[in-house]
């Protein structure tokens, strides 16, 4: 269970903050009319984040900095932790204060919340369907612009392992840039004098469709991952026989919930999987005044 004080590296305050800033704008625009209309200025509220569905809860500490930033005066109070299991009817939180300020919060905490708990529930599930191999979830860059940093945080907190972050921290060779490049060699090659005259410390990690490629990638070297892409798992077996511990193996493409077991089985390091982040079920909470 990761602790909500253990963040990853790409978390940082900064980056935080101009999430938050940036979202807040977006929503409250030259003010909220809503509350500044029907509530006066000064009136103080209570409200509690109740949880109305089971699953693994995500961005208890993203919505204390939202509270932090929309009204400093604000009392913030966490009950259970990010990455803990929930059930309904529990209290994640209570927040009180100018209820102006409660209000004016409460749909981001809510959209961060219910996305970031959704998916750390849905990587917690496929993580558990593991259990006995040596195999690690892996998200993948099918994430909602803007909102990778909560989704990718949301896969840490559920129990994954992030891929890379952007395109900037390491190197994928996928099908097109293969096939751009003229071949898995010609692509490898490239890359490793490309790295090698900017002085670059990146990882390389290859794309392969066929058994072939696989072979390819090996003859030429170099690599820290080869990814095994849509095969079958008879050929993920023979792949990572191929491979022999040379370097890391990931799998990915057309990997089910129903056929994921039957993937780690074959050996693989790593099974990537894109629904974590782009066909995953939002956990249902609601901030109710209390």
């Amino acid at each position: 269970m990761k602790k909500s004080s253990d963040r990853p590296d790409y978390v940082t305050t900064s980056r935080l903050k101009s999430f938050i800033r940036s979202a807040i704008k977006e929503d409250v625009g030259d003010g909220d009319h809503t509350s500044l209309a029907s509530i006066p200025p000064n009136n103080l509220g209570k409200a509690d984040l109740i949880i109305k569905q089971e699953g693994i809860l995500g961005g208890i500490e993203a919505a204390r900095e939202v509270w932090q930033i929309v009204d400093s005066e604000l009392k913030f109070e966490e009950f259970i932790e990010d990455g803990v299991h929930v059930s309904s009817g529990d209290i994640a939180f209570s927040i009180s204060g100018k209820s102006h300020s409660i209000l004016k919060g409460e749909r981001l905490v809510l959209n961060i919340m219910q996305r970031m708990s959704g998916i750390a529930t849905k990587t917690r599930k496929i993580s558990e369907m593991l259990k006995g191999t040596s195999a690690r979830i892996l998200d993948t860059r099918k994430t909602t612009p803007g909102f990778r940093m909560m989704e990718k945080w949301a896969v840490y907190l559920g129990g994954g392992q992030n891929h890379r972050y952007g395109l900037y921290d390491q190197v994928l060779l996928k099908d097109n840039h293969i096939d751009m490049a003229g071949g898995v060699q010609n692509a490898l090659r490239k890359t490793k004098e490309y790295l090698r005259d900017l002085n670059l410390d990146l990882k390389i990690e290859i794309e392969t469709r066929t058994l072939d490629e696989v072979k390819q990638a090996l003859l030429e070297g170099g690599i820290d991952i080869i990814m095994l892409d849509n095969m079958i798992p008879s050929q993920m077996r023979e792949a990572v026989r191929m491979i022999g511990g040379k370097c890391l193996v990931e799998a990915s493409g057309g990997i089910t919930e129903t056929n994921i077991l039957e993937v780690a089985e074959t050996g693989v390091n790593y099974i990537s999987i894109g629904a974590l982040t782009h066909s995953y079920e939002s956990l249902d909470m609601s901030l109710k005044a209390s």
